[in-house]
Order: structure tokens, then sequence, then C-alpha cells
């Protein structure tokens, strides 16, 4: 039996970055062999064992089969006479396709350490073709590498996945399983690769086709607010809050038709699929013609539902300034930092105190209301600058 270490944990070492998590693979082994040593089984559709004390991932080499249509089609074949290269073959990219063994040598059977050095994101095989899930990853790889080391996708790479998707594989993809890479893509540091990858090998109305129209037309603008919210630090939701809105936020409807039938197709987590329906229509109220005083910011903070969801207003805030930072010049609504700062006074109101205060029901909201602006003005001034 012997172990390498593969995958991601190889790359990223040659790459100089830190090595957050090891996969291990495991030649000349049967599942009974590693169970006796206290190996923990995990993977349901191939073996794949938790070490007992590192709880890193140990998978039996294997090899797969085409057997269907889409990423679960494949017969997986384990077993002992399995080689370490035969393993690596079925992998996606080159860079993700290199070992080392226990003495630290590195195992390089298709160039992966030659592709990081040209700064290339190619397929090892023509098997590459047979998981539709790859076209997704290699967009999230791109968008991992483009900013830092200015990886491109290899031109042969690009071709296969535009045989792939007019093949129909592209269509095969599940919606969840969309929703997961399209996360990790914008969980990157320059999300935009991701779109600009998926659109080029012709991908995107396929697995976004509520958006890719208004990609056409709104993507450089898009992609400017999606990389200036990863530069910001900010959530994936707020990532795809900003995305959707430079690309809709000028629609008759803020986008909403368009995606609400996007999150229900890939049924996005709830507060993304809240924040993304939001954004488009709160952005058209944050263009400055209500003006910026303090009746004016309590009327946003109201219709934005920020005095019950405080960090959700904040968040589509957050959203709005990287479209406005994305169009550029001086934004024409209210200062982003002036209506948070409104936004902490009006929710320090104490409210329920006004309420029991008042003999009559029917004066709370009025009495509420004027406390929330004189807070307002005492935290920010009637006008800009005071």
């Amino acid at each position: 039996m012997k172990l390498y270490a593969v995958g991601g944990a190889v790359r990223d070492e040659l790459l100089g970055l830190p090595v957050q998590d090891r996969d291990w693979v495991v030649v000349g082994a049967t599942p009974e062999a590693l169970t006796s040593r206290g190996f923990r089984p995990v993977g349901r559709d191939f073996p794949v064992f938790l070490h007992p004390e590192t709880h890193e991932e140990y998978a039996l080499a294997r090899t797969e089969r085409k057997s269907g249509p889409g990423y679960k089609g494949f017969v997986v074949h384990a077993s002992p006479d399995v080689t370490l290269e035969q393993d690596l073959q079925r992998r996606d990219l080159t860079i993700n396709a290199m070992a080392r063994d226990a003495e630290g040598r590195l195992i390089d059977p298709f160039g992966g350490a030659e592709d990081l050095r040209q700064r290339l994101l190619r397929h090892v095989s023509d098997a590459f073709a047979e998981d539709p899930v790859r076209i997704l990853r290699v967009a999230r790889f791109a968008a991992r590498f483009k900013a830092r080391f200015g990886f491109r996708v290899a031109p042969e790479t690009l071709a296969l996945m535009r045989r792939m998707v007019d093949a129909g594989e592209a269509d095969a993809l599940v919606p969840e399983r969309v929703w997961t890479e399209i996360a990790r893509g914008l969980a990157e540091p320059t999300p935009s690769e991701l779109f600009r990858v998926l659109d080029a090998c012709g991908a995107l109305p396929h697995v976004l086709p509520e958006l890719a129209e208004r990609w056409a037309r709104k993507g450089a603008l898009a992609a400017a607010a999606a990389d200036l919210a990863a530069a910001a630090g900010h959530s994936v939701d707020v990532r795809f809050a900003a995305w959707t809105s430079a690309l809709l936020g000028d629609t008759a409807d803020g986008g909403r038709a368009a995606l609400t039938r996007l999150c229900g197709r890939l049924r996005l987590p709830a507060d993304t699929r809240d924040l993304a329906l939001l954004a488009g229509p709160l952005s058209r109220r944050l263009d400055g013609r209500g003006g910026d005083g303090p009746e004016a910011l309590l009327d946003l903070i109201e219709r934005g539902d920020g005095l019950r969801r405080p960090r959700r207003f904040a968040a589509l805030v957050a959203a709005h300034a990287c479209c406005e930072a994305a169009r550029g010049g001086t934004p024409a609504g209210p200062d982003q930092d002036r209506l948070l700062r409104a936004l902490d006074a009006a929710g320090s109101v104490p409210a329920g105190d006004i309420a029991r205060q008042c003999a009559d029901p029917a004066v709370i909201p009025t009495r509420l209301r004027a406390a929330r602006l004189a807070a307002i003005r005492d935290s920010v001034g009637e006008n800009p600058g005071q």
C-alpha cells in the first residue's frame, strides 16, 4: 500500500499558497485494509475514508467510465490494481493532476507543473468532456487565479468546453450543482472571470438563461460591480446582489421577474434570493431623487425594511455602493456612511418605551417616527456636511 498527496494541496504548494487541506490517494489497498487500520468510510459513490487522527480524506485509486448523461453518469472502479497515473488521468485539469510520494518527490505525468509556470488551465484528457460540472469548475478556477497569477483557459480546453455545450452536456447539470459552483466562483477574488469564461464557451445561456441577454449588454458593468464587492470583502450574497443589480437594476421592475425565475429554478438560499430581489428596486430609490435629508433617509430605511432587518439593509446599501462605484464618478444618492449612520440612529430609538408612554395607540406611529427623525438629525445633521 502506497500513499500519495494529490490535487489542490500539491498545486497550491507549488504556487506558494498556504495549504489548508490535504487529500490523499491510496494505491494497492482494499477498503478492508483501510478500515482495519481505523479509517472511517465516508464515500457514498466511491471509496473515500477519513484518517482516524488527522481526519484528512484518503481515497482508493480509481478509474471512471462514462455510463450516462450528466455528472452522475459514471461507473467507478476502485481496486488494488489501479495505478496512480490512472487515478490522476481522470482528473479535470493538469494543475490538479499532480502528486507527491512519501519522500516528497513530485509525480507529474501530465505536465501540470509546466502549466502552472505557463499560467494555463488545461484539461488532462478528452475524458474531461464526460463531466459537465468541469465547465463550471474551470470557470471557478479562473475566478480564483486570474487576478493574482494571470491564469487563462488554454485554447484547446476552451474549444472542448464549447463542444460540450454544443453537445448538450451543460443542459444536464442539476440546478443545485449549478448554484453551488456559481457561489464558489463568487467567493473567489475575481468573480467576473467566472461569468466571462462561461460566456466565452457558450455555457452562460444554458446555466443562467434569465441573465444571459442582459450580460451581453451590461456585462462590463456587472463584472466590475462583482469584483468591487469581492475586493471590499463582502459576502457571496452581496456579490451576487451587486452583480444582478448591475445587470437588471435599470429594468422596469428592477429585474424582479427575471430574478424570481432564476432563484426558483436554481433553488437559491432564501437570504441570497431576498437580497438579490430587493437590491434592484432599492437601487432605484437610492439614486438621489428623494434627497438625503433625515426624512428621505428614514423613508429609504423603512422601504428597505431596515428597521426590522438592519443587517440585510446594510448589505443592500453595500451592493448598491459597488454598483455605483462600477459606474464611476460621484454616486447620485445618499452617502453610504451617512445612510448607515442614519440606520443605526433610527434603530437605537426604544420603540417599546415610546409605545408604553402613549395612552392612545393611534399616536404611536407618529411619535415613533418623530423620535427616529430626531435621532437621525442628531447623528447625521439636517443636510450632508453638517
